[in-house]
């Protein structure tokens, strides 16, 4: 799996290997999944350095992990970054900053999935990819990651389809907010954030959840090969009626004052 080193990464990893999995820890700082691995203990953990923007540094993963234990029965296409520790708009973005996003969080999906394929067909695998509740909300303030997040899905859903019948199959994975740094921004990290997701969500849609919590949706929804986990349930009303709820959403938060003003703040700061 990749993004093993912490938050859903590494409680995934965790929760997997003591359901009996022999798991594989994928990261940029091997300082990260060292951490986990001390967690874990050394039996049926392999460790391995990536940068998933890289496609030869996952096809080499992935011999690493053939060379290890055999083959290859699960992959968890995991890594993800945020647009950075302060909200911004599409006008207030640095240059360079929806290209970093879509980097690791879109084509390192697509290096993962590409190099781990073949070994998953021949195995009759499960590819599982994590995208996000705003794979269908309003990405306000946050378009790098939720646009990421869109693709991702899209990627996720498209494989499943297109493995039917191989004997191997896909899922997505849409976590709501997880409380691992991603999600600090909009808790208390960032002031503007804090408080358009405050205006955005209503109060139960705001609560976030552990990465255990997380990562027992995870083993269950992977143990059935599930098309979609979705994580905290109370998101999957909001994913079924997308076609009616975006509508209406992006029409009041569009005619929204105060989301207007902060909005417009956003971009003041910046400049």
């Amino acid at each position: 799996m990749t993004g093993a080193g912490g938050g859903i990464g590494a409680a995934v990893a965790g929760a997997l290997h003591r359901n009996g999995a022999s798991v594989v820890l994928v990261d940029l700082k091997l300082s990260d999944v060292d951490a986990v691995a001390d967690r874990l203990g050394p039996d049926r953990v392999l460790l391995v350095h990536a940068d998933v923007t890289k496609r030869e540094q996952l096809d080499a993963a992935i011999a690493a992990t053939i060379d290890t234990f055999g083959r290859l029965d699960i992959v968890f296409a995991n890594a993800g970054i945020s647009s950075g520790p302060a909200a911004l708009t599409i006008r207030s973005a640095e240059d360079g900053v929806f290209e970093r996003v879509i980097g690791v969080n879109l084509l390192g999906v697509w290096n993962t999935v590409r190099a781990a394929l073949p070994h998953i067909l021949g195995s009759g695998g499960y590819v599982l990819v994590t995208s996000s509740t705003y794979a269908y909300l309003n990405g306000l303030v946050n378009a790098p990651y939720a646009a990421s997040k869109a693709a991702v899905e899209q990627i996720g859903r498209a494989l499943r389809t297109e493995l039917s019948g191989t004997g191997a199959s896909a899922g997505v994975l849409y976590p709501g907010w997880v409380a691992t740094p991603i999600a600090d921004i909009a808790f208390g990290g960032d002031a503007i954030a804090t408080s358009l997701v405050s205006r955005a969500f209503p109060g139960f849609l705001r609560r976030p959840i552990t990465p255990e919590k997380l990562s027992r949706a995870v083993v269950r929804g992977v143990g059935r090969r599930a098309p979609r986990i979705q994580v905290p349930g109370r998101w999957i009303p909001v994913s079924w009626l997308r076609g009616m709820v975006n509508p209406v959403s992006d029409f009041i938060l569009e005619h929204d004052s105060e989301v207007t003003r902060l909005t417009a703040e956003l971009d003041r700061r910046a400049r």
